[in-house]
């Protein structure tokens, strides 16, 4: 267990919205809960930037956060991140805003305090490049070349 500093920033968590928690024992992310006051529709093909009504303090340059999209949204409904996956840097000390995005073909509403995404915490390797003239060739031919099956 690592700890990570946390901050209420907007007051409606820990009052109106639960402070974000993991649903089970053995889930491996933190749900992030839309902070806002009121529902808000997100229609086709497009995105929304909520606020989460936190942030954190990481601390340590070896630990990220990634915002990931909850799978049932995605399956069900059509709503995943706007960039995919979020990346929350140690250095980052500002509120999570998540860019939800509907790529479905129906209007999508969102309440106050509906669980929208989550949040991991993963091991960080900064690499420090070894400048060469040329790599060695691996004989892959890239993207598809090993086909499906």
């Amino acid at each position: 267990m690592e700890n990570i500093e946390a901050t209420i920033v907007n007051p409606l968590i820990g009052n109106k919205i639960p402070k974000p928690s993991y649903s089970t024992d053995g889930s491996a992310g933190i749900d992030l809960r839309a902070c806002i006051d009121s529902a808000i529709t997100i229609e086709p093909n497009t995105t929304e930037l909520i606020g989460s009504g936190i942030a954190i303090n990481i601390h340590n340059p070896n630990i990220a956060a990634m915002l990931l999209p909850r799978s049932g949204l995605g399956v069900k409904h059509g709503i995943v991140l706007g960039n995919l996956v979020g990346l929350i840097d140690s250095d980052y000390r500002k509120e999570i805003k998540i860019a939800v995005w509907n790529r479905s073909e129906n209007s999508f509403i969102i309440n106050p305090g509906e669980r929208i995404c989550q949040m991991i915490f993963v091991p960080i390797i900064q690499a420090d490049f070894k400048w060469v003239d040329k790599l060695e060739d691996n004989g892959r031919g890239g993207f598809g070349s090993t086909g499906l099956s």
